[in-house]
């Protein structure tokens, strides 16, 4: 690890301030800290924010939800409001990493959360999103664990957060602070496919601080599930996994939000099948074209072909069981 000056900051403004070239903020420090070991993440300076006041979950009018930024994924998971109004965000940071980190890590730096591509935290290889232009050994080498959906022929590493794959479907926003002011932004905007630029991860400016994530209120929300399909039962990155919310009126599909992990560059929100869904019978028939659909525009490579018929069976199997959840007949 390369040497680096500490500062600590107490207030938002002081966080902004302090900000430059080099300089990174770091909370629970779960990812930052590892890839600085790594020698992947080289800062200058590390700006300690944890004295920061955005750990609050606050329910707001209506029905939604604003979580501070700085909020501990354990916090989020356990928290009452969010276990009954929104459980595939609980269910999805349960999933993930394990209590000790679930602990320290934070909703802000969840966000954040960098790709686990063993190329990408390995430096003796190379790697675009570490140097641009340097190439991308996951194309033409191993890539079990890469995406299918969104890749470029610069990238194919996959998003590693379930949190995020919760928060799409739920369509929450970002708030963020910086040097030009405060702005929103839609969860699903937040993040960016490699394209020709794989160095460029998310729309945020140098210098912003994420403050809090607000999550609206819907009729569709209480009716979710996070389904994780991964190599062994705990502390284990996604191979599939998929966020659903539906909501049912009189036997009918009125409203549904699907999103996927473990299968693409960025949480992936799977607008396809939510348009297939809605107004849609539940039914066996419906179940497996759904999955169907959701691997529509797969490019599979060596090694990560079978993650197409995962995702098909991930897709079904969860809208299976939230079917089931929800008490609908009919259903195997």
């Amino acid at each position: 690890m390369n040497s680096f000056r500490y500062s600590r900051v107490t207030t938002p403004q002081q966080a902004l301030a302090s900000t430059g070239a080099g300089r990174a903020f770091v909370a629970g420090g779960t990812t930052l800290i590892d890839l600085m070991k790594l020698d992947v993440e080289r800062p200058t300076e590390l700006v300690d924010i944890n004295p920061l006041p955005l750990s609050a979950i606050e329910p707001l009018p209506g029905g939604g939800v604003r979580i501070g930024a700085l909020t501990r994924n354990s916090d989020v998971a356990h928290h009452a409001f969010i276990k009954t109004n929104f459980p595939v965000l609980s269910e999805a940071l349960l999933s993930g990493a394990s209590p000790q980190l679930r602990n320290m890590a934070t909703v802000g730096g969840n966000i954040m959360q960098r790709t686990r591509c063993y190329y990408f935290r390995d430096t003796l290889f190379n790697c675009n999103k570490r140097i641009p232009g340097s190439g991308c050994p996951a194309i033409e080498g191993f890539n079990r664990i890469h995406a299918i959906l969104g890749g470029s022929d610069q990238c194919i590493a996959t998003h590693p957060s379930d949190m995020n794959v919760a928060l799409v479907a739920l369509e929450a926003t970002v708030l963020v602070e910086g040097a030009k002011g405060k702005r929103s932004i839609p969860f699903e905007e937040f993040h960016v496919v490699p394209g020709q630029t794989p160095h460029l991860e998310t729309v945020l400016e140098p210098g912003e601080l994420i403050t809090a994530v607000e999550i609206p209120a819907s009729r569709f929300a209480a009716n979710s599930l996070y389904l994780k399909l991964r190599d062994r039962a705990s502390y284990e990155f996604a191979l599939a996994s998929v966020a659903l919310a539906i909501e049912i009126d009189s036997g009918v599909i009125h409203t549904a939000r699907v999103a996927f992990g473990g299968v693409a560059t960025k949480p992936w929100r799977a607008h396809k099948v939510e348009q297939f869904l809605t107004s849609a019978t539940p039914s066996e028939d419906l179940i497996q074209r759904a999955g169907e659909i959701a691997a529509e525009g797969a490019v599979p490579r060596r090694d990560n072909a079978f993650k197409v018929q995962l995702l098909r069976r991930a897709v079904a199997k969860s809208l299976r069981q939230l079917f089931h959840k929800m008490g609908i007949g009919g259903i195997e």
